[in-house]
C-alpha cells in the first residue's frame, strides 16, 4: 500500500460557508416567526443547523512536517500533507503521523563477533516516516518495529566483524567505522522499508569486549603493542649499527675483524635495545688476552 493524497480543502474559506449556512437558517425562523411562511418550513432550518453542527467535524489541522492519514468506513482514503486548517468528509476518521527526523540510541547489546568473542555494541539511529501509508498499515505500531528491527540489524551486523582485524586489509569493528556504519545503515534500511520508514543514518555509539574477556583482551593488546615498540626499537638499532661500523671502516679509524666485529654489534645492540642505562665498561686487554 502507497500514500496518496487525501481529499482536503481550505479550512478559512469553509468556516464562512458554515457561518453563512447557519445564518440561513436563522433567516428561516425569522421569516417564520413574522408568519411570512407556514410553520413546517421551520424544519429546514433545523435541517439546516444540523448540517451545520454535523459539517464542523470536518476541521483538522496539519502542523508543519506532519501528515494526517483519512479513513472513510475503514477503507484508507488518502493522506494530508497541506498545513494549516483544513477540511475533509466528517465520516472520515483522521490519524497524525509525525514526519519530523528523530532519533534514538538502542540499548547495550551483548553479542559474539565473527571470531566468536563477546563484546557489548549500541548505536544510534536517525529516521523518519516517508510513506504515511506503509507505516499506519503495513505494521501494527511503526515505532516498536523501528526499535526492534534495528537491534536486529546491529546483531546481525556485529556477527559479521571482528572486533579487531588481525589482517591490516581486513575490516573490523574498531577499525573501520565508516564502512560498518555503512553497513550497519543498509541492515537496518532493509528491514524498515516495508514500514514507510527511511534511515538517514546509523553510527555505533558504544563498542567494548564483554566483561568476562576485557582483561584478558587488554593484555593482548598490550603485548601487541609492546612487540610492535620493541620491532621499531631494534629496526632502529640494527640501522644504526650498521651506520657505526661504516663510518669506522670508511674514515679508517679501526680495523676490525669479523670476531671483534660481532663483539662490537653486540654491544651496540644491548646498548641501544636495553631498557635501563648501561654502565661503561673499560677493556684494557684484547679479546685474544
Amino acid at each position: 500500500m502507497n500514500e496518496r493524497n487525501g481529499f482536503s480543502i481550505a479550512g478559512i474559506p469553509f468556516i464562512a460557508f458554515c457561518f453563512l449556512l447557519a445564518l440561513s437558517g436563522v433567516g428561516l425562523y425569522l421569516y417564520v416567526g413574522i408568519g411570512g411562511a407556514p410553520q413546517w418550513v421551520s424544519l429546514f432550518g433545523v435541517l439546516i443547523h444540523v448540517l451545520t453542527a454535523w459539517s464542523l467535524k470536518g476541521f483538522f489541522q496539519v502542523a508543519p512536517n506532519q501528515g494526517q492519514v483519512l479513513q472513510l468506513f475503514g477503507k484508507y482514503a488518502g493522506t494530508v500533507r497541506v498545513e494549516g486548517l483544513r477540511w475533509t468528509n466528517p465520516f472520515c476518521t483522521r490519524l497524525r503521523i509525525s514526519l519530523r527526523v528523530r532519533n534514538f540510541e538502542s540499548g547495550k547489546l551483548k553479542v559474539n563477533d565473527s571470531d566468536g568473542n563477546p563484546i557489548e555494541i549500541a548505536a544510534v539511529v536517525v529516521w523518519q516516516v516517508v510513506d504515511t501509508a506503509e507505516a499506519t498499515f503495513c505494521v501494527d505500531n511503526y515505532e516498536d518495529f523501528v526499535h526492534i528491527q534495528t537491534e536486529s540489524a546491529l546483531r546481525q551486523m556485529a556477527q559479521s566483524y571482528p572486533y579487531d582485524a588481525h589482517d591490516d586489509g581486513k575490516p573490523s569493528l574498531r577499525s573501520h567505522g565508516e564502512e560498518i556504519n555503512n553497513h550497519l545503515r543498509d541492515e537496518i534500511q532493509a528491514r524498515l522499508g516495508k514500514a514507510g520508514v527511511q534511515v538517514a543514518e546509523a553510527r555505533i555509539s558504544h563498542l567494548a569486549y564483554a566483561q568476562e574477556i576485557a582483561q584478558a583482551m587488554l593484555q593482548r593488546q598490550q603485548a601487541g603493542a609492546i612487540i610492535a615498540a620493541r620491532g621499531r626499537i631494534v629496526e632502529g638499532a640494527v640501522g644504526m649499527v650498521a651506520m657505526a661500523l661504516d663510518k669506522l671502516r670508511s674514515q679508517g679509524v679501526v680495523d676490525l675483524d669479523e670476531e671483534r666485529k660481532a663483539a662490537m654489534v653486540s654491544n651496540l645492540l644491548v646498548v641501544l635495545c636495553g631498557e635501563r642505562g648501561t654502565q661503561p665498561v673499560i677493556n684494557t686487554g684484547t679479546l685474544h688476552n
